[in-house]
């Protein structure tokens, strides 16, 4: 499963991406930072990957995994 993390680049993010860690996912790639000129604050990105044992579905809450 496939899953990317984003939020202002606050604690929330490093709170987000820690709770995917800590359920089993896996960082996948280097981490993106960009400032979102319309909000005018800096934005954090995560892809982050884990292997699962039921089949994939749409209707899957990839958090819940």
């Amino acid at each position: 499963m496939y899953r990317f993390l984003s939020a202002d680049d606050t604690s929330e993010f490093c709170h987000k991406v820690s709770a995917a860690l800590a359920k089993g996912w896996v960082l996948h790639g280097s981490p993106t930072y960009a400032f979102d000129a319309a909000r005018g604050v800096m934005r954090c990105g995560q892809a982050v990957t884990k292997p699962v044992a039921v089949p994939y579905t749409s209707e899957m809450k990839l958090g819940e995994q």
